[in-house]
């Protein structure tokens, strides 16, 4: 969806791309709290297969043909090589993995914990459960607007200490009034959504034009590494949540987002070593393409229809 849309309107492509993805993990969680509440666990694998044979036909029917990006071909281990040489080579790349990281972690230690925070202390059903979800479902709706209205208009470090400010906020409030009253965690969980839908788009922003003919093994690299962080929180929290119970697991998730403040405060928006801040502090997107942006604009112009 990134390579297909105009690089000026590539942050408002990636953001429908984004919150289809979000909204598959957020919406799983009401279709597994009503299945598990009616029927048999096994229902669910039937369901699965069911929405995979879905997804095929319509990628079979309506995913769109355009050239390679790499029509000489490459070969399949050289490809996988090449993800690891990506890391080395690109700083940004490394920065928003590592952001994604943490801040997936903190989201799937969230969601998988507040089912035994909901159950234990609230005594609320499965299907009462699973209709958390639609509390962060109205949080990542908004993601088009998230992007038209910040990510557009500023560099992706702030959209990204934005939404990091916004999971943070969210993940305290829930975190230490959640066995007080109920309105902690329905706040994380519209907060926590919003914080990562805005953080998630403004990473995929900034590293999808460093490696114009590479964009595919730039994105398997991030989403490596974000899906490393939901088994890792979703490992993490459940094991802290046996031995400590819901805060335990929650400053877990708070220790996560604070340490994506210091990832991104360790590279400036312009810097293009590894560390530091040359090349200026401010924050608004300046008004350059590169040539292939440039080609991609005209390309977008001419294969409009």
């Amino acid at each position: 969806m990134g390579e297909l849309a105009p690089p000026a309107k590539r942050a408002f492509a990636l953001s429908i791309v984004v919150s289809g993805n979000l909204l598959g993990i957020v919406l799983a969680r009401i279709l597994s709290g009503v299945v598990t509440n009616y029927t048999g666990w096994r229902s669910i694998y039937w369901i699965s297969l069911g929405l995979n044979y879905f997804i095929w036909s319509l990628l079979w029917l309506f995913m769109p043909d355009y050239p390679s990006s790499n029509p000489n071909g490459l070969n399949y281990f050289k490809m996988l090589w090449s993800i690891l040489v990506l890391c080395k080579k690109y700083a940004v790349l490394v920065q928003a993995g590592l952001v994604s990281f943490c801040t997936s972690a903190a989201f799937t230690s969230y969601w998988t914990t507040l089912t035994f925070l909901l159950a234990d202390r609230y005594h609320y059903d499965s299907v009462v459960i699973g209709l958390f979800a639609l509390i962060g479902i109205a949080g990542m709706i908004l993601g088009p607007f998230y992007a038209k209205l910040l990510i557009d208009k500023t560099h992706p470090l702030f959209s990204v200490m934005v939404g990091e400010f916004i999971n943070l906020t969210g993940i305290i409030i829930g975190t230490y009034t959640g066995r007080i009253t109920v309105a902690g965690p329905i706040i994380q969980a519209f907060t926590l959504d919003a914080g990562l839908q805005i953080t998630q788009i403004a990473n995929r922003s900034a590293i999808y034009a460093i490696e114009p003919t590479g964009r595919n093994r730039v994105n398997t690299a991030f989403m490596l590494m974000s899906f490393l962080g939901q088994l890792t929180g979703t490992s993490a929290g459940n094991k802290l949540y046996e031995r400590g119970g819901w805060v335990a697991s929650g400053s877990l998730s708070v220790a996560l987002v604070a340490l994506t403040f210091v990832i991104c405060a360790a590279r400036g928006p312009w810097e293009t070593a590894w560390i530091g801040w040359t090349g200026g502090w401010g924050l608004r997107k300046r008004k350059e393409n590169t040539k292939t942006d440039k080609d991609e604009e005209e390309k977008g112009v001419s294969g409009g229809g």
